[in-house]
């Protein structure tokens, strides 16, 4: 004899396994839109939509906690200097740059390949909760961008062509540094 089956709680049973999700702190859909404010708040010059879009660009992100958040943040940095790097070779090869540009264009690359290294490291210290030396970190790279443009200014009339590729990058570590420096405050 077969015994009807309720359908009605074949459709109880997922709903339940599922209801916990729901209730998970860091499952909120809004942990990136509250972690961004946290950082906008510490450093009045985020800007806000960068941040979303740069942490979202992960899809870790949308269930992250505000360590994994930080980071991811600083993965998307050590991507971003990462895939500089075959962009400056590139405009290493473009004859409209002259002899001058050529040297500060291979300062750039030195000094994105550094930080690199010294973002890798600082991630080693973020993970590890050793938020001070991760700041360190955070800064010395964060001077990569800001000594590639200065490279620039040295000659007059001469225009970075980094410009736009340098602030994103200032902006991601002043987001790695502003992560690190909340969670040294928890």
């Amino acid at each position: 004899m077969i015994k009807k089956m309720n359908y009605r709680n074949l459709l109880i049973y997922p709903c339940l396994c599922l209801l916990p999700l729901f209730f998970h702190p860091s499952l909120s859909c809004d942990s990136v839109h509250q972690a961004c404010r946290k950082l906008e708040e510490r450093d009045p010059d985020l800007k806000y939509d960068f941040c979303i879009a740069s942490l979202e660009s992960d899809p870790r992100s949308r269930t992250a906690t505000l360590e994994e958040l930080g980071a991811i943040s600083v993965m998307v940095t050590i991507s971003n200097a990462t895939n500089l790097k075959p962009y400056i070779f590139e405009l290493l090869e473009d004859k409209r740059f002259d002899p001058y540009s050529k040297g500060c264009l291979r300062d750039c690359l030195e000094l994105y390949s550094d930080a690199i290294d010294t973002l890798r490291d600082a991630l080693d210290d973020f993970k590890n909760e050793h938020y001070f030396d991760a700041k360190q970190g955070f800064s010395s790279a964060m001077d990569a961008s800001v000594t590639c443009e200065e490279g620039f200014m040295e000659k007059e009339g001469e225009a970075s062509p980094l410009t736009k590729e340098d602030e994103r990058f200032f902006q991601l570590c002043a987001m790695d540094l502003a992560f690190a420096t909340i969670l040294d405050k928890k």
